[in-house]
Parts: structure tokens; C-alpha cells; sequence
């Protein structure tokens, strides 16, 4: 018997970011190729009228990533995408870090090593960028543009990486030249470092200081100063994990501007208390993260953004620590909050839990949970037609959600290689029952399925521009000045 598909899931109930529709899904050589109608296959799976969505995206991970600080993530590109293919992440873009005196294609060629051969699930990169006077740096980075990274990480706070204004203007015109996206880390650093020193020169040393040193508007004096720079060459840009609605308002302002500004929240700003950093015997230090756990107040602030459009991507933030010597005591326990290596795990969990805390309690659509956790991080980092979306010529990237699950957090069941998950204890109400990566099953609820290496590396489209001209681009216009060659 001939059969012209390699898989059929059967009885789907299918929700991308704009629609709902029930039909057959055929699957030939990883990518839909057909959607209702007759189809036969010598494989197929019943979806039970189940949800089946598109596999999620997670843009901001963080997977055998070396720290300037001592600390190693726990997780390399086999644990880290094993652990995302277990929550229903089918796509994720890591990081690729050139530091200090390292030059642009080594910092790329070294994570195309690290990650080829062990990733289970499609990638990409974004690029971190901490010296833009190395020698090579320009020349390098068009090369590294041009062959499929177009997203450029910087921070405006860390010793170690941040950059000064110079030197962000700099990167935001090459940029603009070079087609790509620039993520930012928002925080004022000199605000901070201010404040840490108050804090400590008052023994005030415990996590649960951390919240203390960061304030909220640390982290919005910065939005401000990085939306006013992204406004000047009308650069599509991302503030990431933004975790205060003073940053929401004035993500508002600079679109009301012109400007291309996306916003992300991350899990745990939406989920975990900032008591978690007010534990005894550094047990505080399982919530150390930068921006920091904030108010309830902020919280809720970020679920109305969730709900009425202003965020754009929900993702992890997973920078996994263990418990240790290794990871986030690398300079010993008896050390101050400044000294505790900064990041939390959560790539498996994700998916469930924003599915649990914002579906099945009605905050938002399913639609709109598509748009927060795949369809938008596909628009935005230029994968789109490809990823977060089930449609003919699409890569069968497919979760079939089981949204009549309950399971308490326990981290002996997590794929992560960390000793602790920060959301140990709490319930959640869907899991994806089967995930499917270009067609292949990779995981069945908390069995991974897949395969080492099986995993590619995609090439990115070139960033995306809502608007052709800011504010300020208009008003330097009147005077005849040009920023750059394609403005």
C-alpha cells in the first residue's frame, strides 16, 4: 500500500495565533503538507479532539554559557533541550557570548560546536556583544549576520559586558545596517552599584537584599534611555524579562512614537513571590534573578500587559545553576547576595505553567497563549512561515495539550541538570501529552522520546521594522540628516 504521508495526527483541535479549526494534520519529511481532506500514513496518532498548538518557542535561554563571574550553567545543549522538548518547547534560541577581547566569529563558532551534535531541537543564536573595539569586530559581524544570526544582546548593567552610550550607539547603527534586532538587559547600573554599596556597608548581606539593590526604577531609567536610543535609528528592539510596569509605560511612550519596541516577561516574574528570596540558610539564593522577584503589585501589572497586548513574548530566562559550589555558591556560601550566581531554571516548565495560570484561569485565549509562547517570538526573530504556527509548509513542530492534568512540581521529575526547580511544590493543570519536533515525537508527557544531535541550527530572517519612520527620525529628516546608508 502507497501511503502519501509519513503521519497523520488524527481529530486535532488546532489553535494558532489568529485561528481555531479542527482537522487531520499530514506530516511528509518533518514539514506540514496538508491539512484536512484524505490522507493516509503508516503512522498515526490520535489527538482525541485535544488541543494541538505549535510547538513552544523559548527566545531567551541560556545553555553552557560561561560567566564572567566564575559560575557554569548547569545545563549544556543535550540536558537544556532535552528539558525544553519535555515542557513543549520545540524551538529555542540561546546565547552565544563573545567576552571581553574574544573576537565575534569565535564566540559563534565555539557555541556552533557546543551545540551541534547534542541539541534534540531546532535553534538559533543570539549573539552577546561586550567588545565592540575588538579589532575584527566589524568586518566579523556582518560575516556572522550574514550567515543567519540577527539578534544582538547587550547589557547596560555588569561590569564585566555592560556597554556605555558610545558604545550602544554604535551597535544599534550596525544593527540597523546589518538588518538585525538588538535585545537589551535593562538596568542602570550606577543605580545599583549605589545602592549595593549602601547595603553592604550596612551588613545588609542576605538574598534577600538582591530585591533591595535592584529597584524598579533602575530597570525603567534604562528602558527609558534604550527606547529613546532604538527611536533614533528606528531599530527593532526587545527589553527583555521586564518586571515592573513603570518599564511597561514607557515601552508605551516610545511606540506611541514610532519606535519598534517588544517587550518580554519571563515565568517567574508572573508566577514566583519575592518571599522566595527570604529564606534562611541561603535557601534565599534559589531566587536570586536579575531584574529581581518583585511586589505582587508588579506582578499584576505584567499579567494586565499579558492580557491587553503591551507584552509580546513570555519566555524562561532559564539560566540554570546547581545548588553548589559549581553553580551558585562558586565563591563560597558564607558570601553576600552580590557573590551568588544569578539566574534561575525553568525551560521545562514554562509552557505548563503559563498554560495553568493564564488559559485554564480565562486571563487570556488560547490564541493569545500561541501568540505569547511561539507565533511572536517566530515574528519577531525571523522564523516565521517555519515555526510557532500549524499551517501547509510549516516545520511540524506540535504539542498535543493533555489540559486535563494536574501534577504538584517536583524537581526529581525535571530533565534540567539542577538540583532545585524554584517552583517546587506548585500545581500545574495541562502538561503536553505529546510533543513533536519536524514531525518526530520527542517527548510523551515526562518521557523524552528524541534523539542527541537531532537538533538544527536555523537561519534567521532579517529583523522586523513595524514602522518606516520614528518621531525623531522625522525631526532630524527636516534638517536633511541621514543616520545610516538605509534609513
Amino acid at each position: 500500500m502507497t501511503h502519501d504521508m509519513d503521519l497523520v495526527i488524527r481529530n486535532a483541535h488546532c489553535a494558532t495565533a489568529c485561528m481555531t479549526f479542527d482537522c487531520d494534520i499530514g506530516v511528509k519529511d518533518g514539514v506540514i503538507r496538508q491539512l484536512g481532506g484524505k490522507m493516509s500514513s503508516p503512522d498515526e496518532i490520535d489527538a482525541n479532539g485535544r488541543w494541538v498548538l505549535p510547538g513552544g518557542i523559548d527566545s531567551h535561554v541560556h545553555f553552557d554559557q560561561r560567566k564572567t563571574h566564575g559560575g557554569q550553567n548547569a545545563d549544556d545543549f543535550y540536558t537544556g533541550t532535552v528539558s525544553a522538548a519535555c515542557g513543549g518547547t520545540t524551538t529555542v534560541i540561546p546565547f552565544a557570548a563573545q567576552h571581553r577581547t574574544q573576537s565575534v566569529k569565535w564566540a559563534i563558532e565555539e557555541y556552533h560546536a557546543r551545540a551541534t551534535g547534542n541539541a534534540v531541537i531546532d535553534y538559533n543564536f543570539h549573539l552577546i556583544l561586550s567588545d565592540p573595539a575588538h579589532p575584527d569586530f566589524t568586518e566579523e559581524l556582518s560575516e556572522v549576520c550574514d550567515a543567519g544570526i540577527k539578534s544582538l544582546k547587550v547589557f547596560t548593567t555588569y561590569p564585566a559586558i555592560r556597554l556605555d552610550d558610545d558604545a550602544l550607539l554604535d551597535i544599534f547603527n550596525k544593527a540597523k545596517l546589518h538588518g538585525c534586532l538588538v535585545m537589551v538587559h535593562c538596568e542602570n547600573s550606577g543605580i545599583i552599584d549605589f545602592v549595593t554599596q549602601r547595603l553592604l556597608d550596612q551588613d545588609m548581606t542576605a538574598p534577600k537584599y538582591h530585591l533591595a539593590s535592584r529597584p524598579a526604577i533602575a530597570e525603567a531609567e534604562a528602558v527609558m534611555r534604550i527606547c529613546a536610543i532604538a527611536e533614533l535609528f528606528n531599530v527593532p528592539t526587545m527589553i527583555v524579562h521586564v518586571s515592573s510596569g513603570r518599564s511597561l509605560k514607557i515601552i508605551d511612550m516610545a511606540r506611541d512614537n514610532g519606535a519598534t519596541i517588544f517587550a518580554e516577561t519571563c515565568t517567574q516574574y508572573l508566577t514566583l513571590p519575592q518571599s522566595l528570596l527570604d529564606q534562611p540558610d541561603q535557601e534565599g539564593a534559589k531566587g536570586i534573578c536579575s531584574p529581581p522577584l518583585r511586589s505582587a503589585a508588579e506582578s499584576e501589572a505584567l499579567w494586565q500587559a499579558v492580557c491587553d497586548g503591551t507584552l509580546d513574548v513570555v519566555s524562561s530566562d532559564h539560566s540554570p545553576y546547581r545548588f553548589d559550589e559549581t553553580g551558585k555558591f562558586a565563591h563560597g556560601r558564607d558570601v553576600p547576595f552580590t557573590r551568588i550566581s544569578n539566574g534561575l531554571p525553568g525551560v521545562e516548565l514554562r509552557m505548563p505553567l503559563f498554560f495553568t495560570h493564564a488559559v485554564q484561569t480565562g486571563r487570556i485565549d488560547i490564541n493569545r497563549f500561541v501568540a505569547l509562547t511561539s507565533a511572536n517570538a517566530a515574528e519577531i526573530y525571523g522564523l516565521s512561515g517555519r515555526k510557532g504556527t500549524i499551517a501547509v509548509g510549516a516545520d511540524a513542530d506540535l504539542c498535543i495539550w493533555d489540559d486535563d492534568y494536574r501534577w504538584t512540581i517536583n524537581n526529581d521529575r525535571m530533565h534540567h541538570n539542577v538540583d532545585f526547580t524554584p517552583y517546587e511544590g506548585m500545581e500545574v493543570t495541562a502538561w503536553p501529552a505529546v510533543t513533536l519536533s519536524r514531525g518526530r515525537v520527542v517527548a510523551r508527557y515526562h518521557d523524552f522520546t528524541g534523539t542527541r544531535g537531532d537538533g538544527q541550527f536555523l537561519v534567521a530572517d532579517a529583523a522586523l521594522t513595524r514602522h518606516e519612520m520614528t518621531a525623531t527620525q522625522k525631526e532630524l529628516n527636516a534638517f536633511g540628516l541621514r543616520l545610516s546608508p538605509r534609513q
